[in-house]
């Protein structure tokens, strides 16, 4: 089953943080939300997803990170009783053909494009400097 992936898509998915990256895990713990940030080509012609995680859990002062507010906490399927986040510091880099992962999973939800264009934004100007966690060998 293909699926088309585009910016503000929310999916379950099992994010890799970087701490657990760079403690040589592979695998994420659990299936948790993300957000779509970006759907690209590479240089090598395999269409990427690239995918911001959520936490319910505050971050701390030294990440960066964009509170979800509760109309778009509805919109994007997330439990309205809890406090979240979409970390901006770090992504996960995966094939959409390939990823076993994103074959698994389905949207849950979708954010608005009024709150995603600015957390975007910022998003790209972090890109250079944020930890990006490759998904694929």
């Amino acid at each position: 089953m293909s699926q088309t992936f585009r910016p503000g898509m929310v999916l379950r998915y099992p994010y890799l943080w970087h701490w657990q990256s760079g403690n040589g895990e592979t695998e994420g713990r659990k299936d948790r939300p993300t957000a779509v940030a970006a759907v690209f080509i590479g240089r090598d012609n395999r269409q990427y997803v690239l995918l911001l995680p959520l936490t319910t859990k505050q971050p701390s002062a030294t990440r960066i990170a964009v509170e979800v507010p509760a109309t778009e906490k509805k919109r994007a399927g997330l439990d309205q009783a809890l406090r979240q986040w979409i970390v901006l510091d770090e992504y996960n880099l995966d094939p959409t053909a390939s990823s076993y992962y994103l074959q698994q999973t389905s949207s849950i939800g979708q954010f608005s494009d009024a709150f995603m264009r600015p957390v975007l934004t910022q998003f790209r100007d972090l890109l250079p400097t944020a930890q990006r966690i490759s998904r694929y060998p």
